[in-house]
């Protein structure tokens, strides 16, 4: 059990982490130009109404005053109030967390079902012109930006077709799960095109292993020493690149979920950046980098499960 000991001193070694994420938001929301007073109220605002305003959210403080309410407010469970909203940010962010969790979890579920057959497809066929298809369309799908992708997409699947919703979140489970497979194809034809190179490069590497070579000499078939000695060497790396990615996606879904009008925390990110709400946008910002620091806290209990070799 002693590898599993990360799992007790782990979570500590996050600590300054998040700290350090909470003071860079905290400093770069309020170097954007920009009076959340003014924006709220307007242009023809008097400055006696703006100072109010102000006042009111303890905008006239100096910001390492604001910073260290900022803190103890954090420690309270509290986040502040929404200049914008006017309702709590805990609150706020509550109502907004499911869209963009079943949005990613819909971006990772397409992409492991498009990435883990074209991998073995091209691992399985190196050198074949299927291999070559498979390479090329891994290559080009990194270099495809997420708002051009997804518009290309509404006008394929919505407009022409008209086999999808164009945007939205819907109200039903099976409305929602309409809504969601544009978004969540264009997380994932980004995403699988990560993975399907290194899902590649690891089963190639496992095909011409010592095990693998072993395992043939005992007489297993093909598909057996592919599916049971290669294809779990080769989800090690992945594992740990996926997590990666999904913290990635996470802040990508700002973009996203702009594209298609998703009411996500993304949706809330960017709105919060054009008004100057620094409320909503430290606690989005603070959510999601906790979220990611969680997702790969868990990527590294799955790497020591799936290889008793590794120690962290």
């Amino acid at each position: 059990m002693h590898r599993y000991r990360f799992v007790l001193y782990r979570p500590i070694q996050l600590i300054p982490v998040l700290f350090g994420i909470s003071v860079i938001t905290f400093v770069l929301i309020r170097l954007i130009p920009g009076d959340p007073a003014r924006v709220l109220l307007g242009t023809r605002a008097t400055p006696t109404a703006i100072a109010n305003i102000r006042a009111q959210y303890g905008l006239d403080e100096p910001l390492l005053t604001q910073y260290v309410y900022f803190v103890k407010n954090l420690f309270a469970g509290e986040m502040g109030r929404s200049i914008l909203y006017k309702v709590d940010v805990v609150q706020l962010i509550g109502t907004r967390i499911e869209p963009t969790l079943a949005l990613v979890a819909m971006g990772v579920v397409l992409s492991l079902l498009i990435s883990v057959p074209f991998a073995t497809i091209s691992a399985r066929r190196q050198g074949t012109l299927a291999d070559h298809t498979v390479r090329m369309l891994s290559t080009a799908g990194i270099g495809f930006p997420s708002f051009w992708l997804g518009a290309m997409l509404i006008i394929l699947f919505a407009v022409k077709l008209d086999w999808l919703p164009v945007s939205g979140y819907g109200g039903t489970f099976g409305e929602k799960l309409q809504h969601l497979v544009l978004p969540g194809l264009t997380i994932a034809l980004s995403l699988s095109a990560i993975l399907t190179r290194s899902l590649r490069a690891g089963m190639i590497a496992g095909l011409k292993s010592d095990i693998a070579t072993a395992a043939r000499a005992r007489g297993m078939s093909e598909g057996v020493v592919f599916w049971r000695h290669v294809l779990p060497n080769a989800l090690v790396p992945t594992v740990n690149l996926l997590a990666v990615n999904i913290g990635w996606l996470i802040g990508g879904t700002v973009v996203v979920e702009s594209v298609f009008a998703v009411t996500g925390l993304g949706q809330l990110m960017a709105r919060g950046i054009f008004t100057r709400d620094y409320m909503v946008v430290q606690g989005v910002a603070l959510a999601f980098a906790c979220a990611t620091v969680l997702v790969n806290f868990l990527a590294d209990i799955i790497t020591v499960v799936l290889d008793p070799r590794i120690e962290l």
